[in-house]
């Protein structure tokens, strides 16, 4: 009854009241992406953590190749070959997966941190858009090169990378957090995300879910590699990490916001019917490395 005295403007004024009320009971985010510019050198949180990522599992892996009795210039070379892998990959992923249309019209963008201009010119925009399916698929193909090319056996050389596959996932996942990208969808849970850039609802952090389950897979491969390395062998870490890491993803898909529009009438979106191959793939290389540990068990030595 006292909303109907109310006028229009004070009808707006009071549901503002409200929404902002409603608003301070859940986690505002809105940090700048970009930590500072230098000299026009844009340095941002994706970079950075993208980066700490990186050198994070690399000096675990070298911690790992000692261990194992693996040359140094091996590392130096896998790092490479993994970088490159995992950019591309994820890159190219990107565009066929999601936007195939719009790059195979607009080519170079896919390989060029650019953008063409209806109206003319060029605007740098950086690579926006890199799908997590792709880059683990660009990995594979890097690693079967660094392969090749050290005579270092691929079945130990993916497993030793999937030790600490997931921890560079998990940064990669707060860098998305920082961006206030891949989003969750609407909840009214006390630790919803209202991400300000986007809009003032409420929402699942699905990247921070993401992010502290790549921790946990983490801890899990690690733990068991320390302590079970000599009987987990042949593939059955890179197994583990494909079947974890996607098992996740598919789940936690249900509380993302579709990213592109032809997943809006979809059943399960883009990200869960990639996610199924890999997980079937880890479950395979599971239970052949299990089978390959017991059939070394009942051979007879000579």
């Amino acid at each position: 009854m006292i909303l109907l005295k109310l006028n229009s403007r004070e009808l707006n004024q009071h549901f503002l009241r409200i929404n902002q009320y409603m608003i301070l009971n859940y986690i505002n985010w809105n940090p700048e992406p970009e930590i500072v510019n230098l000299f026009g050198i844009s340095i941002r949180y994706y970079g950075l953590l993208f980066v700490t990522g990186i050198f994070l599992c690399i000096s675990i892996l070298g911690w790992i190749f000692k261990r194992e009795n693996i040359p140094d210039a091996n590392l130096e070379k896998l790092s490479i070959y993994g970088i490159v892998g995992i950019l591309a990959g994820a890159r190219l992923g990107h565009c066929l997966f999601y936007e195939p249309a719009y790059y195979f019209s607009n080519p170079l963008e896919m390989i060029l941190p650019i953008k063409f201009l209806n109206e003319g010119g060029i605007k740098f925009t950086g690579y926006q858009g890199l799908a997590s399916h792709g880059g683990a698929l660009g990995l594979i193909v890097a690693l079967i090169i660094y392969s090749k090319k050290t005579k270092h056996a691929i079945l130990d050389t993916i497993d030793l990378i999937a030790v600490v596959a997931a921890l560079g996932g998990a940064f990669i996942r707060l860098a998305n957090l920082m961006n206030s990208e891949i989003i969750g969808m609407p909840t009214t849970k006390p630790w919803g995300f209202v991400f300000q850039r986007v809009d003032l609802i409420p929402r699942h952090p699905a990247q921070l879910y993401e992010a502290l389950s790549y921790f946990l897979i983490f801890a899990i491969s690690f733990w068991l590699y320390k302590t079970k390395r000599e009987h987990l062998k042949n593939g059955f870490f890179f197994g583990l990490c494909l079947l974890l890491i996607f098992t996740a993803r598919f789940f936690i898909e249900f509380l993302k916001e579709r990213q592109v529009d032809f997943e809006a009438n979809m059943q399960l979106d883009m990200g869960q019917l990639l996610s199924i191959p890999y997980i079937l793939v880890g479950l395979g290389f599971i239970l052949y490395a299990f089978k390959k540990h017991k059939m070394l068990k009942v051979s007879p030595t000579i």
